[in-house]
């Protein structure tokens, strides 16, 4: 049985020539992806192309085409982050009760949450940074941490509670 082998790269080279750069980049800006973030998605491509060489796969038929794919994923991936971000802000948002909070009211409990979520148990920190931080499900955290989900909703409720208390101890809110 005849296998193609991955091209591999010569060291140095670039897995990705020019053409194939530029069909990247018109991908990832037409995914709705800022300029600004452009030169990471084509890091991005690159390094999954490397990474599959590394493995042994086989390479791609068409490079070009299965680049193409990729960025058009990470143009996905790129918009769920930010309305995971959105989201995030949102929820923090919501934890002030004063309408019009100043730049130095948000600094306080910036600073106040973090130091509450310094103090908290590791156990604990870690399952509040992924529901509220990371946007995952009660059932995700259990799944990843290997803890049953009612684990997981108890270090929350603990944790929570927690943090509540010390912002109000701070008078932060």
């Amino acid at each position: 049985m005849l296998r193609r082998k991955a091209r591999r790269a010569p060291e140095g080279d670039d897995p990705l020539d020019a053409a194939q750069e530029r069909r990247v980049r018109a991908v990832l800006a037409l995914g709705g992806v800022p300029q600004a973030d452009l030169p990471d998605g084509v890091q991005q491509v690159r390094l999954r192309l490397l990474e599959r060489a590394a493995k042994g796969y086989e390479a791609p038929r068409d490079v070009s085409a299965w680049a193409a794919v990729v960025a058009s994923n990470l143009a996905m991936d790129w918009h769920r982050a930010k309305r995971r971000q959105e989201r995030i802000g949102e929820r923090l948002a919501s934890l002030r009760q004063l309408e019009h909070p100043s730049g130095e009211d948000t600094s306080v409990l910036s600073l106040a949450v973090a130091q509450g979520l310094d103090e908290l148990p590791d156990s604990q920190r870690q399952v509040l940074v992924l529901r509220f931080y990371a946007d995952l499900p009660v059932r995700s955290i259990a799944e990843e941490l290997g803890v049953p989900e009612g684990t997981v909703k108890s270090r929350l409720h603990t944790a929570v509670r927690a943090l509540r208390a010390r912002l109000h101890e701070d008078e932060v809110v």
